[in-house]
């Protein structure tokens, strides 16, 4: 065997148990038995500690080395060893110790911020997530190797970003978020809301429907239910999660798209890629893209939604909308709010421009945990005009610092970003589109999207997947004029 073959079949071992090491995160968060947290923590401390002695192995170095040095390679080896090399020079700046202490401390804390959302309790959680922060500093400074704290963390979800280019184009997004906020806001026209009370049963079964119609191969995948939705695993086995509420339908079904784009991407990888490093998606920019584009372009489009709209009426019966029009209305209904994950696509990106904005605070020591509702209370007041009256509608309301997610809230507006520039490509090749998703049929969109994205998993680096798909180097023009272009209509602006 060459060092080639001996390196990918080294890197296949260590791929699987990273699988394994998500499949005891989609337990925790969906089955696992409360009091079983303490032991969770220790067995997702263990095998950290094996992952990262297996990534920084010096056989990985010697086995580098002798590939990057041989000409005969082709582009997809290449890709697999950029990968590699990448993560072995993270993972040995990384002490082991510091790791699994992280892996340890972010498991525990999982339920500690669930138990503390229930009950609204900041002051119980501050002193768990003081610790997170402090870990994440340390893990930040040792692979930031004297450059930007925060850059280095946001490299583990988007890789060549930089928290300077993200406020550029962040800066560039605001001015015109926030001029067709006030216009929406300022409109006389209403849109129209669901009313009743939904069965869960039938939320779920519905939900299960919309998961089939875009594509989700229930055959290598799950549907359960999580406080917070979520996406998990890659290859053969790609798991989703949703959750429910009495009084609006429209969170299950479209956090059970958003899931499912993001499943989507995972089972539409090449399958030659499978548990290596090209096996997954990118980046969790590119990730987002799938997700933002299956709920938002194509779920929440006027086309789309008509035929839900008859789908719910016969599964529902009457729930207060009385035409197509009206229920696209109300899907896509505007109003400034407390929660990000229920927010309407004009306020969404003020959520993550806020938690971008606070994170780096805590992580460059600039905010203290204890400061952080005071803060958080003010911004949501100045960019939402809205007064915080509980934790769980603040700064409890997200597991992503709980878990040690410092960096990833960014990648959500960049998959907007990324998701409007796809759109306007899609639109332009598939000029029919909205014929075939008027009768429920997505497969021209996850079609395209498979091809020009999802099929590529790890190949291309993560602006090079965009702008080879759209044929143009990705932008936030796109996703702002599809948004003025979209309420403005809604609206009548």
């Amino acid at each position: 065997m060459s060092a080639y073959d001996d390196l990918m079949a080294y890197q296949r071992e260590t791929e699987a148990l990273a699988q394994i090491a998500g499949r005891l995160s989609w337990d925790q968060e969906t089955v696992m038995p409360r009091g079983a947290a303490p032991q969770r923590a220790d067995e997702m401390a263990a095998i950290e500690g094996v992952l990262h002695a297996r990534r920084m192995n010096p056989r990985v170095g010697e086995w580098l080395e002798r590939c990057e040095a041989d000409p005969t390679l082709d582009a997809v080896a290449r890709a697999q060893l950029r990968h590699i090399r990448r993560t072995f020079e993270r993972t040995t700046r990384l002490p082991a110790a510091l790791a699994s202490e992280l892996a340890r401390v972010t498991s525990r804390a999982q339920g500690e911020w669930a138990l503390a959302r229930a009950s609204d309790d900041f002051a119980a959680f501050a002193p768990t997530l003081e610790r997170v922060v402090r870990l994440k500093q340390e893990e930040a400074a040792a692979l930031a190797d004297g450059g930007e704290l925060y850059d280095a963390l946001l490299d583990d979800y988007e890789p060549g970003a930089t928290a300077e280019k993200l406020t550029a184009m962040f800066g560039a997004l605001r001015p015109r978020l926030v001029a067709l906020r006030e216009r929406v806001l300022g409109s006389d026209r209403r849109a129209p809301r669901v009313s009743g009370e939904f069965d869960e049963a039938a939320q779920l079964a519905m939900s299960t429907e919309l998961a089939l119609a875009f594509g989700y191969d229930m055959e290598h995948g799950r549907i359960d239910k999580a406080v917070h939705p979520f996406s998990s695993g890659s290859g053969l086995d790609v798991r989703i999660t949703t959750r429910t509420q009495p009084r609006d339908p429209f969170n299950c079904f479209y956090s059970t798209i958003h899931e499912v784009g993001h499943a989507a991407y995972e089972q539409g990888i090449d399958d030659a890629y499978a548990l290596t490093p090209l096996g997954q998606g990118v980046s969790m920019g590119v990730h987002e893209s799938q997700s933002r584009i299956y709920e938002n372009q194509i779920g929440r489009g006027r086309a789309f939604t008509g035929w839900l709209f008859d789908r719910m009426r016969k599964r529902f019966g009457d729930f207060g909308i009385r035409s197509a029009d009206d229920f696209h209305a109300a899907v896509n209904y505007v109003h400034p709010g407390f929660i990000r994950t229920e927010a309407d696509e004009v306020h969404y990106n003020l959520h993550v421009l806020m938690r971008f904005d606070l994170e780096r605070a805590m992580i460059d020591g600039d905010l203290a945990v204890a400061d952080l509702p005071d803060a958080w209370n003010a911004r949501s007041a100045r960019d939402f005009g809205v007064e915080v009256d509980r934790p769980s509608n603040g700064c409890l309301q997200d597991v992503h610092w709980s878990v040690g997610l410092f960096g990833y809230f960014p990648t959500y507006t960049l998959g907007n970003v990324y998701a409007g520039c796809l759109h306007a490509a899609l639109r332009r090749d598939v000029p029919d589109l909205d014929a075939a998703l008027a009768e429920g049929d997505t497969r021209p969109a996850t079609g395209w999207l498979r091809e020009k994205v999802q099929r590529h998993g790890g190949l291309m680096k993560p602006r090079e997947v965009i702008a080879s798909a759209c044929g143009f180097e990705p932008s936030e023009t796109p996703l702002l004029d599809y948004l003025e272009a979209k309420f403005s209509g809604i609206y009548g602006l």
